[in-house]
């Protein structure tokens, strides 16, 4: 080999002084875009001290802004993950008319700003929109209660768990599926024998994802619940509410306890990264290994 062939053009990084400006620099815009916000959050929380801190979550308002929450979770989180579960199966496992355009509904929400969507709801279920009469003659109430909340929580987190399952169901393949059919499996069967066990940790990332973003969905909620104080105020809302009555560390108070999810989610999401979830590692089939050869056998004469 030629000297010209042996010497590499340099990449760029390649300089220690380089990566270590590249590092610094990450670092640096890490700490004033993300922990710093953190800290100041946690640190103004706790700023009366605990008993004030505790207080102030004990409001009968805040309360109830954080049980609005977690039921809105517990409501659209299922929904969303049997959506996402049924969408990647169907297009993963058989071939239909209109495959390509139910990614392109899948992919809608995440193209679309969460406001815009909660405005869209009030076209279809408010007092003058498309369902609203037929609605409030039947006496049911969606927009500014519960429902509202939920239907536009599961409109903006829908993509989320079919996202992650799509790609590691396509590289999968259907030859598990399909070995699992011909020996005689029902679909149930195959889908909790041989479907689940290979997709479980890239369902939980997204279930994680999911949940994290309907707790903390802004945009379309504030739309569709009217901001009612103590009735429809989702975590997020009472947040802003507190801080507009100048209750600062009230304000802070109940913004903690997102901040606290959000610490928790990263770290779910680490953990189940480091088991092969999402889309940096992709878990492997639950195939059963190779039979390892045994040696070969010299005859004696």
């Amino acid at each position: 080999m030629t000297a010209s062939h042996a010497r590499k053009p340099p990449r760029v990084g390649d300089s220690p002084a380089v990566r270590r400006t590249l590092i610094a620099s990450v670092l640096v815009v890490g700490a004033l875009l993300i922990f710093a916000p953190l800290a100041v959050i946690l640190v103004q929380a706790f700023s009366r001290g605990v008993e004030v801190f505790a207080a102030t979550i004990a409001l009968p308002d805040t309360r109830h802004a954080i049980w609005l929450t977690v039921a809105t979770a517990l409501t659209a989180v299922p929904i969303n993950t049997a959506f996402g579960l049924a969408a990647a199966w169907a297009i993963t496992k058989f071939d239909f008319r209109g495959k390509r355009l139910l990614l392109v509904v899948i992919e809608i929400p995440f193209s679309i700003s969460p406001i815009v969507a909660g405005v869209a709801y009030l076209f279809v279920y408010g007092l003058q929109g498309l369902f609203g009469p037929a609605l409030d003659a039947a006496g049911v109430k969606v927009l500014f209660a519960l429902p509202g909340i939920v239907l536009a929580s599961m409109f903006v987190t829908a993509p989320f768990v079919a996202r992650e399952l799509i790609p590691l169901m396509q590289a999968q393949g259907r030859d598990l599926e399909e070995a699992a059919t011909s020996l005689g499996a029902s679909g149930w069967r195959t889908f909790f024998s041989v479907t689940l066990p290979n997709i479980r940790w890239a369902l939980l990332y997204g279930v994680v994802l999911c949940n994290a973003r309907v707790m903390g969905e802004f945009g379309a909620v504030s739309v569709v619940s009217g901001n009612i104080r103590g009735q429809t105020n989702t975590l997020p809302l009472h947040v802003e509410l507190l801080y507009h009555d100048y209750n600062t560390v009230g304000a802070f108070a109940a913004a903690s306890i997102l901040t606290v999810l959000a610490i928790v989610t990263i770290v779910a999401k680490l953990l189940l990264e480091r088991r092969g979830a999402g889309r940096g590692g992709r878990p492997s089939l639950a195939a059963p290994s190779p039979a390892k050869p045994e040696p070969a056998r010299v005859a004696t004469p």
